[in-house]
């Protein structure tokens, strides 16, 4: 018989816990507790299931991401690509019960689970989304051998255009300036500064920020998280000015060569659409598309959280687009933390 109970001051037990999980990610870690309440205003239930003993046999991390503008969401985890329960399967299976009936109890628009692995549960199934996952060989000379000529000639364009990537903490402020611009260009609202400078002290060593300049100016930028020999490429951008040179490409393929050092052994692309560009441009690195089988619940037939791509946003979107940065940059971080 499992019972479910909240976090309380136990953080470090439910990091051990989650570091040992089969299936865990970097999504599960407490410290996104602390990122979620006091940068982006969320409410968190970080759930335990415990068995009659007391001992914990699973875990969940939900985040309430609520607004009038856009709806009332029930995530596991916002912003990111995973963070589903993990731990025992009848404690997996107790945590999705429970989260759906919290669901219904705060009456949400939707329940999401985002689920790395199928998991045992009745809700629904939702696909529409992938990532694209890369096995890294041990040394960067093997993984460059076996690309296409077409793609490390596409990686040696930059390169001879004198573009250089520089990685560490430090990078955190090109980072976001670089990000920050391609959002605008995208239309969609910018997470605040304050979010990643958070991630950057709460997760220390597990947060990787990357830039690539072209001689001091910052034109691609990446920041992505290892996780027991895997890293994921969370978020990336490059500035469309500067696409004739390619820095997109010297990025993805300097984070690999960081990550091979680090003794890294897959590569993961980060969450797409199937059949979109970015999908495409994942799929070009001799990766394989994974299927994120993440679980959901409304009572309104709701199949996703609000999203810029959707068409009742397009024109938001195109209007936005053609906003001042500076106005971009101060609207959109009290936009942006209520699209989960």
């Amino acid at each position: 018989m499992m019972s479910v109970a909240l976090l309380d001051g136990s953080v470090s037990v439910w990091d051990a816990f989650v570091a040992a999980a089969p299936g865990s990610t970097f999504c599960h870690l407490a410290g996104w507790r602390d990122v979620m309440t006091d940068v982006l205003g969320h409410q968190c239930f970080y759930t335990i299931a415990c068995d009659d003993a007391g001992v914990w046999r699973g875990i969940l991390p939900l985040v309430r991401v609520r607004s009038p503008l856009f709806g009332d969401y029930l995530v596991s985890l916002p912003f990111l690509n995973s963070g589903g329960p993990v731990g025992a399967p009848d404690a997996v299976a107790t945590l999705a019960d429970h989260a759906a009936a919290l669901a219904q109890r705060l009456r949400v628009d939707l329940l999401e689970l985002r689920t790395r692995h199928l998991v045992s549960a009745p809700l629904r199934l939702s696909q529409r989304k992938l990532t694209v996952r890369l096995e890294l060989a041990a040394s960067g000379e093997a993984v460059w051998r076996a690309f296409p000529a077409k793609l490390r000639s596409q990686i040696r364009r930059p390169q001879r255009d004198g573009l250089d990537a520089r990685f560490g903490v430090a990078e955190l402020p090109a980072f976001y300036e670089v990000f920050a611009r391609n959002m605008r260009s995208l239309g969609t609202p910018v997470l605040p500064r304050a979010f990643f400078e958070r991630l950057s002290r709460a997760f220390g060593g597990l947060v990787v920020f990357g830039t690539v300049y072209r001689r001091a100016e910052p034109v691609a930028a990446g920041c992505g998280f290892v996780w027991h020999g895997e890293f994921e490429m969370t978020w990336a951008s490059s500035l469309r000015e500067h696409s004739r040179s390619a820095p997109n490409m010297l990025l993805y393929w300097a984070f690999m060569e960081q990550m091979i050092a680090r003794g890294v052994r897959v590569f993961d692309f980060g969450r797409c659409t199937a059949g979109s560009g970015t999908h495409r441009f994942k799929r070009q690195w001799g990766g394989v598309d994974v299927a994120l089988p993440w679980l959901q619940w409304s009572p309104k037939n709701i199949v996703a959280t609000p999203s810029p791509d959707r068409p009742a946003y397009r024109f938001a979107a195109a209007v936005w687009r053609h906003l001042p940065l500076a106005v971009t940059n101060r609207i959109g971080p009290l936009l942006a933390r209520q699209l989960p």
